[in-house]
């Protein structure tokens, strides 16, 4: 998809969205992981969403959901305040500024509600664009899933108080 996108927006997710968001889920992980992933560890990582508590953890955490022209291409869910849990953006709108605008959004949300870091436990292939926006490595992981282990890196943002953000705006 090499033309740009209509201009996207932001809103909360609603328990109608979930068809769609496991499949945005489960196409990020398929298209946008192969260098680092087998497909065994594709497949296992991918079976997450059709767990009964998936739904829950997007309903129970705050989940934003970015749409183009009304239809969701991608998602965000930050659980207590703190952990960026789920973050994942359909691979046609992969590159188009859609994973910024999420992670922008949390990144100001959890700031006004006083969070003093964010935290995300990322996949490989996720890594660089956390650092590009401030996050440092803290420790590699092996992750279980099912009868497949996955590499992630445990990665942290500290926060500047809202306070502080505000006289340097």
């Amino acid at each position: 998809m090499g033309q740009s996108l209509s201009k996207p927006g932001l809103r909360p997710f609603l328990p109608a969205d979930l068809p769609t968001l496991v499949e945005i889920f489960q196409a990020s992980i398929e298209e946008l992981t192969g260098e680092d992933y087998s497909e065994a560890q594709q497949e296992a990582w991918m079976l997450q969403a059709e767990e009964e508590d998936f739904a829950g953890r997007l309903a129970k955490d705050l989940t934003l959901v970015a749409t183009v022209e009304g239809s969701a291409v991608g998602f965000i869910a930050l659980k207590d305040n703190e952990l960026i849990e789920l973050f994942h953006v359909h691979p046609a709108a992969a590159g188009q500024g859609i994973g910024t605008m999420l992670y922008d959004a949390v990144e100001k949300l959890a700031t006004a509600r006083g969070a003093k870091r964010l935290v995300a436990e990322v996949s490989d292939n996720a890594q660089p664009f956390f650092q590009k926006h401030g996050f440092q490595p803290q420790r590699r992981n092996t992750l279980s899933l099912g009868d497949e282990w996955l590499g992630t890196t445990t990665m942290e943002k500290r926060l500047a108080p809202a306070e502080d953000r505000k006289l340097s705006s």
